[in-house]
């Protein structure tokens, strides 16, 4: 192909590409997907980052590793629902599940500093709180194991139907 026949032809495509983009209606905007605000979808997830954008010093947004919080922050946290803008209960969900994490178990080492709402620290982690963060950690990982070398379970569908053909009544 000699240089005039690539230049033709890079002029056809143009045009090609330029009748395609007038011929074609206006693209249609895509509705985002429902991954695209889990905040929406789940209260704990929602709360959280509430507490996370209000209080950032107590509730850090990962990588930060997570801090122990003093205890009782629930009820110095449910005197800011108005500024979180979410309800006591949803609350209750998000401190419960930002405490249930492999993240927060991490964080709970003996006299590891306890933190309120600001970042000031109010308390330290005893030796037997470290000991349960430790325990309960563990039980996580083992669970997970568990979770993940389970079998499926067969639907009623796909499990073999039982041979009831030589069974006797029972009397």
């Amino acid at each position: 192909m000699g240089f005039e026949q690539l230049a033709e032809l890079r002029d056809r495509l143009r045009a090609e590409k330029e009748q395609v983009k007038t011929d074609s209606p206006k693209p249609r905007k895509r509705k985002p997907s429902a991954q695209a605000k889990p905040r929406e979808q789940d209260p704990a997830v929602e709360a959280i980052w509430r507490l996370q954008k209000h209080f950032p010093l107590a509730f850090p947004v990962n990588p930060a590793p997570k801090v122990p919080l003093k205890e009782g922050i629930l009820k110095d946290a449910e005197q800011h629902l108005e500024l979180l803008g979410i309800t006591g209960e949803q609350l209750k969900l998000g401190i419960a599940s930002w405490c249930r994490g492999q993240r927060y178990w991490a964080s709970m080492t003996e006299n590891a500093p306890r933190l309120d709402l600001n970042g000031q620290p109010v308390g330290a982690v005893t030796a037997a709180q470290a000991q349960y963060a430790k325990q309960q950690a563990n039980r996580q990982r083992v669970q997970a194991r568990r979770a993940q070398s389970k079998p499926k379970a067969k639907t009623p569908a796909e499990a073999p139907a039982a041979d009831t053909a030589g069974e006797q009544p029972a009397e």
